[in-house]
């Protein structure tokens, strides 16, 4: 995209703003490269990374960048297999550590939001945790090695202390010694090494090296013969001391070569990440979007505000073309907005183009073009003075030259500099040129002739800002469909000028340019109130929406609530009575055990007796659970087949297959079942919810499915038989099954006996025979139940 427009719709400012939000000087030099890109599928790419950053920036916080500096010189002098400095490691292991941690901020569970581009940037980052804890270890700060870098390092510097140490007692002493000669009772340190500050006219009666002298020569910095081999001592465990920290500075940028290219990536990823979060952190502060970018030509901007003007002051601007129309003519008075809105428009679609988000609401257009043109020359840009109809007329040529339909061509008082008829011409055959080539067009004007080219010109619309005449004052307002007034006698008027000036005016101009100023003025004013009626009506309508839908949403919550209580409720009742009647199992099992071992028949018959008595209060404890159910309809007296009924104990609606037998049972599908069930059990049918059916039907098949179609007794007892036999056929009639098998083995046929028994007098029991061959023979009985 050619830099004229790219300067002239400000669009450096913009990458300046941006750099505010950057770590490192890496990132800055991305903004500086930042250009429009060649392709909509790089724009769109480029855009959504930016749009997921922002998303990241909501959910999940500031991204890791601590301590992330920009250590281009650092990895430089890596690759030469130099040693590098404390500072340079530091910023390396940061980096390092930053590139790791991102991997985890980008992580997240299946069924959250994913990050698609993001993550695809990340995927290349390699994890150094080891380097990374080893340069941590051994560094502390820009210009210091830790004691643990080594044990040598740690054992020197514990060395150094207590060498210290012994030469400040020495040095002590030694002051007591010859203070009489001393210019003052303390010692300094010259080259490092310990002297003491003796009087001149004594240095004879201080036996030593004389280092250094007062600048009056008054005083003589002498190193007593007494501490030079502690001296010595000192200044040789210094120099260990830096060979020590040299080999491991050398170490660990040779740990650095090794891993280089890892780190050279991680640190072009990091510097490339930093850069998307700049452009999400500046879409924040701007309260930005991520406009919808096709390749159609058409804009679709929804109150848009110039990001270079304070928010608070900017007025929204909405403008729309490529659909009826390819190209605006926008009218009015100087200090509008005409040329605020060409700026928006030229910047907007840069900023889209480049990967940034933009101010404007969700849902905004805009439209890829290879090259956006822009003449703009006014007093009002800070950084553009006047031009002169040759430097605008060189700029058109080139734009004439080079535009075609994949273009966005913006005109600022096209025409202007020359005699006003000329130029209205020039103007309108510029602009029917480049609309037959294709090309979209926004167009600011004072020429009357180019309101009459666009209102009887196809795929040309006019447009004007909104000037309240009372006020003085525009508001900025872009009103599509309506040409502009010039508004320029009332203007004069409210500003002062004789009414006999503006009478005299008025005169000199023909009657039906009057008319026609009238005319548009009339247009506009009622634009403007069918405007207000629209945006009034979107918003009630809206708002009456969102009503709607809280409401549709608290009712369903309701009705969730009410039903998975009611479920709840039932589901809690059934595990009690299930645990009541294995106690009452488990109970009679002892019971019987007791007989066994002692009671007459006459007991048995009585435990017979109560068991019946406890199993018919569980039953009757399951109808008042299903109680609640048998409100969803009427007892039925009378089915038909084919009817629909609702059957409470599967809490779910069946299909009478049969009309009542003699004992007063129907049979009844539900879902792929086909059971039996009494006529008294049924109810009428009401409606229920497809998602309530599904439910149903998924809760049937479950039982289904948990319930076996047979029970092993073999190797039991009697005893043990018939209780696990009972259990096994009530479990089975809860379940909706029809048909069961009792696998008892052939033996002695005590136990085949026993099973028979029980079975006569069993309530669940509806028939029952021995089975055939392929069925297990006289092992098994088949148990049909009612």
């Amino acid at each position: 995209m050619n830099e004229k427009a790219l300067k002239i719709l400000e669009f450096n400012k913009i990458k300046e703003e941006i750099k505010k939000y950057t770590c490192t000087g890496a990132a800055k030099d991305l903004i500086d490269e930042l250009r429009p890109y060649n392709n909509i599928y790089e724009a769109r790419e480029h855009l959504e990374e930016t749009r997921e950053a922002l998303r990241l920036l909501v959910t999940k916080g500031s991204p890791p960048f601590e301590g992330v500096y920009d250590i281009r010189e650092g990895i430089t002098r890596a690759e030469k297999g130099s040693s590098l400095m404390p500072g340079q490691l530091l910023k390396i292991a940061a980096m390092v550590r930053a590139a790791r941690r991102f991997k985890e901020y980008i992580s997240h569970r299946e069924e959250e939001e994913s990050f698609r581009v993001i993550e695809d940037i990340c995927e290349g980052i390699v994890p150094l945790k080891n380097l990374e804890e080893q340069i941590f270890l051994a560094i502390e700060g820009e210009n210091e090695v830790s004691d643990r870098a080594s044990s040598q390092l740690y054992s020197i510097r514990r060395s150094f202390k207590d060498k210290n140490s012994s030469v400040r007692d020495k040095v002590n002493s030694l002051i007591r010694s010859y203070s009489a000669y001393l210019q003052d009772n303390l010692y300094t340190m010259r080259g490092e090494r310990y002297v003491l500050p003796v009087r001149a006219e004594h240095k004879g009666a201080v036996p030593g090296l004389v280092h250094d002298q007062s600048s009056s020569g008054a005083t003589l910095y002498i190193e007593p013969m007494g501490l030079v081999n502690l001296n010595n001592e000192i200044k040789e465990l210094m120099l260990k001391e830096k060979a020590e920290i040299e080999r491991i500075l050398a170490e660990l940028s040779g740990k650095v070569y090794e891993n280089i290219i890892a780190v050279r990536n991680n640190a072009n990823i990091i510097w490339e990440l930093d850069f998307i979060f700049a452009k999400a952190k500046f879409a924040s502060d701007l309260n930005c979007t991520a406009p919808v970018i096709n390749d159609e030509g058409i804009i679709d901007i929804i109150e848009a505000k110039h990001p270079l003007i304070d928010r608070k002051i900017a007025v929204p601007m909405s403008m729309y073309l490529g659909r009826e129309f390819t190209s605006l003519v926008i009218t009015g008075p100087n200090t509008g907005g005409k040329t605020v809105t060409l700026k928006t428009v030229g910047l907007l679609h840069i900023m889209a183009l480049s990967g940034l988000m933009i101010p404007a609401r969700e849902n905004s257009t805009v439209s890829f073009f290879t090259e956006i043109f822009a003449d703009i020359g006014d007093e009002q840009s800070i950084e553009q003075s006047l031009s002169t109809f040759s430097s605008h007329m060189t700029n058109i040529v080139n734009i004439i030259n080079k535009a075609d339909k994949k273009s966005l061509i913006l005109f600022d008082e096209l025409g202007a500099g020359t005699d006003p008829t000329e130029g209205a011409a020039l103007a309108v055959s510029i602009l029917e040129n480049l609309r037959k080539r294709g090309a979209r067009i926004v167009a600011t004007t004072h020429y009357s002739e180019l309101k009459a080219y666009a209102l009887k010109t196809e795929e040309v619309e006019n447009a004007s800002v909104e000037f309240d005449v009372e006020t003085l004052r525009p508001t900025y307002r872009l009103l599509i469909g309506v040409p502009g007034k010039s508004n320029a006698f009332e203007i004069s008027k409210r500003l002062g000028l004789a009414e006999f000036i503006i009478k005299d005016a008025k005169e000199s101009i023909s009657s039906e340019n009057l008319k026609f100023e009238d005319l548009i003025q009339s247009l506009q004013e009622k634009s403007i109130k069918a405007e207000n009626y629209a945006r009034e009506a979107e918003m009630l309508k809206l708002e009456a929406a969102k009503i709607k839908e809280k409401y549709e949403e608290k009712m369903y919550s309701l009705n969730n609530t009410r039903e998975k209580a009611l479920i709840d409720a039932q589901r809690e009742a059934k595990r009690v009575i299930k645990e009541a009647k294995e106690d009452a199992d488990q109970i009679l099992k002892e019971m019987r055990e007791l007989e066994r071992m002692g009671y007459d028949s006459k007991v048995r018959q009585k435990l017979e007796d109560e068991r019946r008595k406890l199993k018919e209060r569980l039953e009757n404890a399951d109808e008042k659970i299903n109680k609640g159910k048998e409100d969803e309809g009427e007892a039925l007296t009378t089915v038909k087949e084919g009817q629909e009924v609702f059957l409470p104990s599967l809490n779910q609606k069946v299909i009478v297959l049969s009309k009542p037998d003699s004992k007063g049972e129907v049979q009844v599908q539900a879902g792929i079942m086909k059971i039996s069930v009494k006529l008294k059990d049924l109810r009428a049918s009401k409606g229920i919810t497809k998602e309530e059916k599904k439910k149903i039907k998924r809760e049937a098949k479950l039982n289904l499915r948990a319930v076996s179609t047979s029970v092993d007794l073999r190797g039991m007892d009697a005893m043990e038989a018939m209780y696990t036999a009972d259990k096994y056929l009530d479990d089975a009639y809860m379940g909706g099954l029809s048909e069961v098998t009792v696998i008892h083995g052939k033996g002695t046929g005590i136990l085949r006996n026993a099973i028979t028994d029980m079975l006569k007098r069993h309530s669940h029991v509806k028939k029952y025979r021995l089975g055939e061959y392929g069925e297990g023979g006289t092992g098994v009985t088949v148990v049909e139940l009612k």
